[in-house]
């Protein structure tokens, strides 16, 4: 499932709002208040440390922004960019000390969302020409899912389900529960309304053709070898859409996407992506 390209201004508030409460707390920036003059006035750059794809320049400015209305924010790039080390990405100039006590709230975002798009943006590289589609996972970090799906689609990825009510999704658990893979899809058809597709997690291929009959919309093959994969999506073809998860890595992606999965799903690219080294220098006045 696919949405905007953007974020919603709204969220994108809630989010930095909250960011800044954590760092700023109750007192505000004791250090800056007591070594920089109120007056003083600074201009500085964002600059990467590491080559990567670019991401989060709303938030980085919105983060600024809402410390002090009178920091000007430019941004050198777009969401999406190629950076390499050394480039700046963005200026930023106005009181020293509302610069300052945004600094970190504003590359922390930055940084992560850059890291999760150049993450992804490898991944997406890895299986090109293949007709998979990498997604990412509900496995986000609490109170930044927003966020961090848009870094993925910014990567050139896809988004699996924003929320619990988005979509029917038996995993293990349901199933056993339920009884079996095949009650529990009887169950969910049962009850899910003609817009609602159901898609449930098999381990193997007794499982994959009890979900097959009972119609599901979408498979998930989880942690399958790949022969056993590769005889799965077979049997899946003209008949349901095939999810492949489970330990898939930049080492291990081209060979699942070989054996024509649909889509290729990776929770680590949310939660585990390595940030992007960023850094605010301020010019010497």
């Amino acid at each position: 499932m696919s949405r905007s390209s953007s974020i919603p201004l709204w969220q994108l508030d809630d989010i930095v709002r909250r960011a800044l409460d954590e760092d700023l707390g109750q007192a505000g920036d004791l250090t800056s208040e007591a070594v920089v003059p109120a007056e003083h006035r600074a201009e500085g750059s964002i600059v990467a440390r590491a080559p990567g794809c670019l991401c989060g320049l709303e938030a980085a400015a919105a983060a600024f922004r809402a410390v002090d209305e009178s920091v000007e924010f430019e941004a050198l790039g777009r969401d999406g960019d190629e950076i390499a080390g050394g480039d700046r990405i963005a200026r930023v100039h106005g009181p020293a000390r509302s610069l300052l006590a945004a600094e970190r709230t504003a590359l922390n975002l930055l940084s992560h969302l850059c890291g999760i798009a150049t993450s992804t943006r490898d991944l997406v590289r890895r299986i090109e020409g293949t007709g998979a589609r990498v997604t990412c996972t509900r496995k986000t970090t609490p109170g930044l899912r927003a966020l961090e799906k848009y870094a993925v689609r910014i990567g050139g990825g896809h988004n699996h389900r924003f929320s619990l009510g988005d979509a029917i999704l038996i995993k293990d658990n349901h199933v056993a529960i339920a009884g079996g893979v095949g009650a529990a899809v009887e169950r969910a058809r049962a009850v899910a309304g003609h817009t609602v597709r159901v898609e449930v997690e098999v381990e193997d291929l007794s499982q994959l053709e009890e979900a097959l009959a009972g119609g599901a919309d979408i498979v998930l093959l989880d942690n399958m070898p790949v022969a056993m994969l590769a005889a799965a999506v077979t049997k899946c073809r003209g008949r349901a859409v095939t999810e492949a998860s489970g330990g898939i890595d930049a080492d291990t992606i081209a060979e699942v996407a070989a054996t024509g999965v649909d889509l290729i799903s990776v929770g680590w690219i949310t939660h585990s992506a390595p940030a992007l080294d960023l850094a605010l220098d301020f010019e010497s006045t």
